[in-house]
């Protein structure tokens, strides 16, 4: 299975990793009214909760791009290199949030952004 493909399974589990950062280890969750429980949160659970929200919004663009570039053909190792590329800097956006370094976190952001753009570029060329 090419390297992109686990990289899309990566991108699909990080905002699991991330709310469960959120949640972790503190007593008086409410399962019943989750979202409620984690609008309350402060400090880095909150901005983990806030992680987790910004992965569910990447996904699908990144799902697609890698899916569109293998489709039309692009260079399998172009699209492993640029998957890796997204996944690397999704990583480094959370540690980021996490550790509120928002400037870092934006630019690692668009870093994974721009990775996406590229595939979709490479996919059209």
């Amino acid at each position: 299975m090419p390297i992109a493909y686990w990289c899309i399974l990566i991108a699909g589990l990080l905002p699991i990793i991330t709310v469960g950062i959120a949640k972790a280890g503190l007593r008086g969750y409410d399962n019943h009214e989750p979202r409620r429980w984690l609008e309350k949160q402060e400090g880095y659970r909150r901005r983990a909760d806030f992680a987790h929200r910004n992965h569910f919004e990447a996904f699908p663009f990144f799902a697609a791009s890698v899916l569109a570039a293998q489709q039309l053909h692009v260079a399998q190792a172009t699209i492993d290199t640029t998957a890796v590329v997204f996944i690397v800097a999704r990583i480094a956006y959370t540690c980021f949030y996490l550790s509120d370094h928002a400037t870092l976190r934006s630019l690692t952001w668009a870093i994974g952004y721009l990775s996406v753009l590229a595939l979709f570029v490479q996919a059209i060329l």
